[in-house]
Order: structure tokens, then C-alpha cells, then sequence
């Protein structure tokens, strides 16, 4: 499996660089491998603070089907390799998460700011919409309701695991 740099470009509330995660490999089950990230510079004058949880592709495309379900899903990128999968989040989120085999990392985002009927430019270099800001049912994902259906992604992904 390939494990290149996933959608971890982002800074810090420090403006540091951040490390963030790739996808598992297969002899990983809850800890991605970090990489660092060089940031991608300080925001511009129409770009509003955001936070960005990443995830492995497979646990994230489960979390996807599940907030959609219960249209709870904001904006959602993909790293261009199909390994990682960001969720946009809330300013300030980032303090407070520690939920294993994700990180959470500040981005900027002109989400807040882009004219109707457009589509944005991702607020990371190297990735796309998987769930574009203007198809996204909320400007960001709530964190609780996004570790939710991560934990419910997890255990569905167990749950066919042991069928197998």
C-alpha cells in the first residue's frame, strides 16, 4: 500500500508546521504514519480558520455514507492518492481531539466566502472534494457527530472484517 504524504498539509495555531497522518499500512491498525507537512503559508485576506481531521480513505468513506444518511456531512477532501480523507471542522477542534488513528490539524478555507455557484479551490495543496462545500449539507462537520460515525465506520469495517 502505498503511504505517501496523504492530505496533511496544514499549520498549527502557531503557524508551525504540522505532522499529520497518511494511511494505515497493512502492518498498522490504529496509528498512522505521520508525516510533516510544510504549510502552506499564512492565510489570505478572504481565507477563514478551519480546522481538518484526517482519517484513512476506507474508515472515512464509511463516515461519508453515515453523516449523509443523517445530513450531517460538511466539506470533505481526498488526497489524490485515495489513501486519506479530511473532514473540515471548526476552529478550535483541533485542541481538543485525540481520537486514535486520526489527527486534526488548523487549515484556512474560503469555504465561508465562495460566490454561489462556484466551486473553490481545496484549502490543501495535493487534494479534491470528495464532498464539495456547495453539495456539503453544513460549512463544516460537527466533531461530535463526526467521532460518531467514525467509531460507528470503525466497527462496521470490524464487523465485515470477521466475515470474511
Amino acid at each position: 500500500m502505498d503511504t505517501g504524504v496523504g492530505i496533511g498539509t496544514g499549520i498549527t495555531a502557531s503557524g508551525s508546521r504540522a505532522t499529520v497522518p497518511t494511511a494505515l499500512t497493512a502492518q498498522q491498525t490504529t496509528t498512522p504514519t505521520p508525516v510533516t507537512a510544510e504549510p502552506a503559508g499564512p492565510p489570505g485576506p478572504a481565507e477563514a480558520p478551519c480546522d481538518l481531521v484526517t482519517v484513512p480513505a476506507r474508515h472515512g468513506l464509511e463516515a461519508v455514507d453515515i453523516l449523509r444518511l443523517r445530513d450531517g456531512v460538511g466539506p470533505v477532501l481526498h488526497d489524490h492518492a485515495g489513501d486519506t480523507l479530511g473532514f473540515l471542522v471548526p476552529p478550535g477542534t483541533a485542541a481538543g481531539w485525540d481520537l486514535p488513528g486520526s489527527a486534526c490539524t488548523q487549515t484556512y478555507t474560503r469555504a465561508a466566502h465562495a460566490a454561489p455557484g462556484t466551486t473553490q479551490e481545496p484549502p490543501v495543496a495535493g487534494t479534491g472534494w470528495l464532498v464539495p462545500p456547495e453539495g456539503a449539507y453544513t460549512h463544516a462537520t460537527e466533531p461530535a457527530e463526526l467521532r460518531a460515525a467514525l467509531g460507528e465506520a470503525a466497527r462496521t469495517i470490524e464487523a465485515a472484517g470477521r466475515r470474511l
